[in-house]
């Protein structure tokens, strides 16, 4: 871990199944479970839920990683109870609830993965807004083997990155993806070297901390919600967005900074 980082006091520090660490307005949140392999069980959830409705008040964007050999290798088998259908469809939105905090949040999220992605990890990962895989990283959907069914917001952010018919594949036949493969189909944005993941995490998240903040906010609230919209209805939304990101203060010094010849050009690389 970067010197630069250090433990978080207060609520968060407070949270025995995650390590959160702050570096300025990076925050670097690990699943640390790693005898479970960062399996998925209900304080784990609730902890992760009470950190994305928590952020420190500097946070302006959040590494998400695991412990260990593996990011996450989803539901706890060893939890499932004899729920009822009711326990099972709260159970279920307890899930969406804390996912739709990290996709909804205050923050864009880069999600680091390494060794198991899988099931509820999957499901996880897809929350995010970014994805940086390790060479070890391998994707799967085993509920059809297990006899269940995807309840953390799978059926509605795998397709997404993937489409409906590699998810059907991989939850009836048990189909599992290496880092490669799944690069290629859209679970990841960045490949990278074992052990490289984080640092590439870091950097990422440390440019994207520099954006003004309700740039970001934008871009993480408009954009999914337009993608379900008409072509017509997402225009004038984007309209609205673009109005309010340009009339921001932050907004108006970056252009005149432009302007000016004191900011960045695009350029390749």
């Amino acid at each position: 871990m970067n010197a630069a980082f250090r433990p978080v006091t207060g609520l968060l520090a407070d949270l025995p199944l995650l390590r959160i660490e702050a570096s300025g307005p990076v925050l670097h949140v690990r699943l640390a479970r790693p005898a479970k392999r960062n399996a998925l069980n209900d304080p784990l959830v609730a902890q992760l839920h009470t950190v994305f409705v928590n952020l420190p008040r500097q946070t302006r964007a959040l590494v998400l990683s695991g412990e260990g050999e593996h990011f996450c290798a989803g539901l706890d088998l060893a939890e499932l109870s004899e729920r009822s259908v009711f326990e099972g469809a709260l159970h279920s939105r307890g899930w969406h609830a804390c996912f739709d905090a990290i996709q909804f949040g205050a923050v864009p999220v880069v999600a680091v993965l390494h060794g198991a992605v899988v099931g509820g990890g999957l499901e996880l990962a897809a929350s995010a807004h970014i994805r940086v895989a390790e060479d070890s990283t391998f994707y799967g959907l085993p509920e059809g083997q297990r006899g269940i069914f995807v309840g953390g917001g799978g059926s509605v952010r795998v397709p997404r990155l993937v489409g409906v018919a590699l998810m059907t594949d991989m939850m009836l036949t048990g189909r599992v993806l290496d880092a490669d493969e799944g690069q290629a189909e859209g679970l990841s944005r960045y490949r990278v070297a074992d052990g490289a993941g984080l640092a590439k995490g870091i950097e990422l998240a440390t440019r994207i901390a520099g954006n003004a903040p309700l740039s970001n906010f934008a871009v993480l609230q408009a954009l999914p919600r337009i993608a379900d919209m008409s072509a017509s209805d997402g225009l004038f939304v984007e309209s609205l967005m673009a109005a309010i990101a340009q009339g921001d203060e932050a907004a108006k010094q970056r252009m005149r900074a432009f302007l000016d010849g004191k900011a960045a050009k695009v350029k390749r690389g």
